[in-house]
């Protein structure tokens, strides 16, 4: 039994930074994250053309894609002010590989998130919150860690961040694009580096709750 409960709290720990990471992502993944994006002072303007209204279009138009049940063939309907489509074939390619990637995501995040909500049910019906607790603090300082070598990453090297990123989840060069493409030009680098920055924001917010949330409680109901 004390074996069990031991792999319990291990996969909690294990499993908190994993779910406060994305749900950062999914707070991140909605068309009002562009709206400030393309707002924030000195954010690069698109060399071929967008407007800021463009790209603000076309942008939630990916997103909206990203997040419901449409297959590719959604992107059909939408078209560039030159009558080009809005995706090449490459990119749309791309696209549905986010799709697969981000959903599958949201899918974990959901069942992570559930999980944990079961696991302090459980803990209080066996009246062992203090180890729950425990467990939930310990996750959330390990998600400043791991948040803190992320922005390392940032810092020293995001374009090195940025393709480790894509060669693990993304295979051989799908996801590399040329400048005149829409997907560059709706997502610049600048686009991704904030991104990343605001996800490690937001998860070290999370991360402290957890943190200093599970302890104080743990504290009480170790006594």
């Amino acid at each position: 039994m004390k074996f069990i409960s031991m792999i319990v709290k291990i996969l909690l720990v294990i499993s908190i930074p994993l779910f406060i990471i994305l749900t950062s992502i999914r707070i991140l993944t909605n068309p009002l994250y562009p709206q400030f994006e393309y707002n924030t002072p000195g954010f690069p303007p698109d060399p071929y053309g967008f407007t800021k209204a463009d790209r603000l279009k076309y942008a939630g138009i990916s997103i909206d894609y990203l997040l419901d049940n449409s297959d590719i063939s959604y992107f059909d309907q939408f078209k560039l002010a030159d009558g080009s489509p809005m995706y090449n074939e490459r990119e749309l390619s791309h696209m549905r590989d986010v799709k697969i990637l981000i959903q599958n995501a949201f899918l974990g995040w959901g069942i992570l998130g559930i999980l944990l909500i079961l696991a302090g049910v459980i803990s209080w019906q066996q009246k062992n919150l203090g180890p729950f607790f425990m467990a939930l603090s310990r996750g959330g300082w390990a998600t400043l860690v791991i948040i803190g070598l992320i922005l390392v990453g940032v810092v020293v090297s995001f374009n090195g961040l940025f393709t480790d990123f894509h060669r693990i989840f993304f295979t051989g060069d799908t996801w590399l694009f040329y400048y005149s493409d829409t997907l560059i030009r709706l997502f610049p680098m600048q686009f991704w580096q904030d991104a990343f920055i605001w996800m490690g924001v937001f998860a070290s917010i999370q991360a402290l709750i957890f943190g200093v949330f599970g302890r104080m409680n743990a504290r009480r109901f170790l006594k």
